[in-house]
């Protein structure tokens, strides 16, 4: 089977997270996003690529900063309501019956109930005639100890963080499962270890 090159995003799932800003006259936003991703570890900084108007974008480039809210199973309506398109004037908190989740370094609040919290301000953006991409650098990182070990790894079999499939008509909300294997990063790294032996 062929698919189009712009159904490239029904291959793979996508993560789902989001988005919390407040506008300059104060009105809290919350906006889910999937076109994001961490930049290269150990690197402190994420990217997220928006269309060109966006009340999230706007937020963001008057303020300098945005959360990073992790949502969990069981948060999947409230995230369709925020998903909805209303008027910069209205508060997605009070829509969709969200908490707010206080932050240490920012002015926009998290969301009470998700996994966690990544508080960011803007570094870069980089336009393109369509959409935009905003570099943050994330200086408050705070998680849920419920679902995290000492060592801040996720237990996901219990936090079950969204992800979603994208379809045709629509979206499949999904979370991880374990596959059975696990590997240690010191993996990657032992071929080219023995080629230098050899």
């Amino acid at each position: 089977m062929i698919l189009k090159p712009n159904q490239r995003e029904q291959i793979l799932p996508l993560p789902v997270v989001l988005i919390t800003t407040v506008s300059s006259q104060g009105i809290r936003n919350a906006a889910p996003w999937s076109n994001f991703t961490p930049i290269l570890r150990p690197l402190e900084e994420v990217i997220l690529a928006s269309w060109i108007k966006r009340d999230t974008l706007e937020n963001i480039r008057r303020t300098g900063e945005f959360v990073v809210n992790i949502p969990q199973m069981g948060m999947e309506d409230a995230i369709m309501i925020c998903a909805r398109s209303y008027p910069p004037g209205v508060d997605e908190f009070l829509e969709a019956g969200l908490e707010p989740h206080p932050s240490t370094k920012v002015k926009a609040p998290g969301i009470e109930g998700c996994l966690a919290w990544a508080e960011c301000v803007l570094e870069e953006e980089l336009v393109r005639e369509k959409f935009v991409l905003i570099i943050g650098k994330v200086v408050h990182l705070e998680v849920d100890e419920r679902f995290f070990d000492a060592d801040g790894s996720m237990d996901f079999q219990r936090a079950r963080p969204l992800s979603v499939m994208l379809g045709k008509d629509g979206m499949s909300f999904t979370y991880p499962a374990f596959s059975g294997r696990y590997a240690e990063y010191r993996e990657m790294f032992q071929a080219s270890a023995a080629r230098r032996k050899g």
